[in-house]
């Protein structure tokens, strides 16, 4: 294998067959292409795309590069879910549990923030004690006993990813749909995973602001995954305002723990939630129906033992067995809480969620460098839905910051990112669509 022929090659557009693909890849993780071998790729990529062959000989090639998880003596369908990330976006925080309560065995690999997005992992770090990366013994265990474990990524599951990604992350060749594709099947691959439900964020808190980009990313997601051997489907779902009524990390922890305590009812995040459970569960052949399945995923919920499965999880890895009867005690809060004041009265009409995950890592909850330490105390809570009606200086949010300064700066920015208007808007559905 010649890397230069196979660059070249796909620089002038041909379609690479699965041996020259597996080739590069087995190259790539074993350290022996160059950065600008590996740019190259990416950029040839990015300019001329790949069928949908190619983009499934590269997500299998990236993940047989490591480790592949095996689940023989689990006798419960092997299921995930997966989420382009957005802003007060805890779905897996709730669905994972709920899912296990139902009947499916969940190994959820899960990731950091990334750019104005939350990361679930950086949620989970909240808890005191929380193994994000246990050993793969302690992985297995936990998926089999509790039903369900959310952890961070090792080193040998699909590591030409991590690779291949860290040199697309400095060659502006993220946004490439064959490469998003391949790197987040390769790692669910991996995973040992029978079934998989995406949810394809869309709106001005998405990385797909176009509905149109979203809609051919779900359907390259769902289409790859099924070629290589993965049953799998997507909801496209609407990010032009936060999922939850928090934004931050423990803040965004705490909505978990209200959500699985029956706490938090009748929200949009609520059904999103019960929407991928259902969708699980169908897919799996745990229900027959949508109907059916959204009936054991409420009857999870509302007999406790959602609660149960997730108690159960943090347990085992580490974290404090009580932690959803008492969350005060292990969830730290920041010393200074400040509501955000209704600019004038009127309907909350728009906002930029984006703005909003800007602003959180503004307050210490995200990270402009990789090297960042997260303050998992700040953030926002308390945000109102659009559509809601407000009186001016009544409060749309509450501000968590680690001082007066940054809480005054947060809550004059957020104030900004909402627009309210004297007419009640249209809003738009939060599920969009499925693929």
């Amino acid at each position: 294998m010649i890397p230069q022929e196979i660059i070249r090659r796909k620089r002038d557009g041909d379609e690479l067959d699965a041996a020259d693909i597996s080739s590069f890849i087995a190259a790539l993780a074993a350290g022996q292409l160059s950065e600008g071998q590996i740019g190259a790729f990416a950029m040839a990529v990015w300019f001329k795309g790949m069928s949908r062959a190619e983009i499934v000989a590269l997500t299998l090639a990236m993940a047989d590069s490591g480790n592949r998880l095996q689940w023989t003596d689990i006798d419960r369908p092997i299921a995930d879910k997966h989420s382009t990330g957005g802003v007060g976006d805890n779905v897996s925080l709730m669905l994972a549990p709920i899912a296990a309560a139902c009947g499916l065995a969940v190994p959820m690999i899960s990731g950091r923030g990334l750019g104005h997005t939350g990361g679930t992992l950086d949620k989970l770090e909240s808890i005191p004690g929380y193994i994000i990366t246990p050993d793969a013994n302690l992985f297995h265990k936990v998926v089999k006993e509790a039903g369900c474990a959310i952890i961070g990524q090792t080193g040998t599951l699909a590591p030409a990813d991590g690779r291949l990604y860290a040199v697309r992350d400095v060659t502006a060749t993220v946004d490439s749909i064959p490469l998003i594709t391949a790197s987040i099947l390769s790692k669910k691959l991996a995973a040992g995973l029978e079934t998989l439900v995406l949810d394809v964020k869309v709106g001005n808190g998405a990385f797909m602001a176009d509905r149109g980009q979203a809609e051919i990313l779900a359907q390259s997601l769902v289409e790859v995954a099924n070629g290589a051997g993965v049953k799998a489907s997507a909801l496209i779902t609407d990010m032009n305002q936060p999922l939850a009524d928090s934004a931050g990390n423990a803040v965004e922890m705490r909505n978990c723990l209200d959500f699985l305590a029956g706490r938090k009812k009748d929200t949009r995040l609520e059904t999103v939630v019960l929407a991928f459970a259902a969708e699980m569960l169908v897919k799996s052949g745990i229900a027959a129906s949508s109907d059916e399945a959204e009936t054991k995923a409420r009857r999870a919920l509302s007999s406790g033992k959602a609660a149960e499965v997730f108690a159960r999880m943090v347990s085992m890895l580490g974290g404090p067995a009580d932690l959803i009867e008492n969350p005060d005690r292990y969830l730290a809060r920041a010393p200074i809480e400040k509501p955000v004041p209704a600019a004038r009265s009127g309907w909350l009409a728009a906002c930029d969620a984006r703005g909003i995950g800007v602003s959180v890592i503004d307050l210490g909850g995200g990270r402009r460098h990789p090297a960042d330490r997260i303050d998992h105390r700040v953030g926002f809570s308390e945000l109102l839905p659009l559509g809601t009606r407000v009186n001016a200086g009544e409060p749309i949010a509450l501000v968590h910051a680690a001082d007066e300064a940054a809480a005054e700066r947060a809550a004059t920015a957020l104030a900004t990112h909402y627009r309210i208007t004297e007419d009640r808007p249209e809003l738009t559905p939060v599920i969009a669509g499925l693929v």
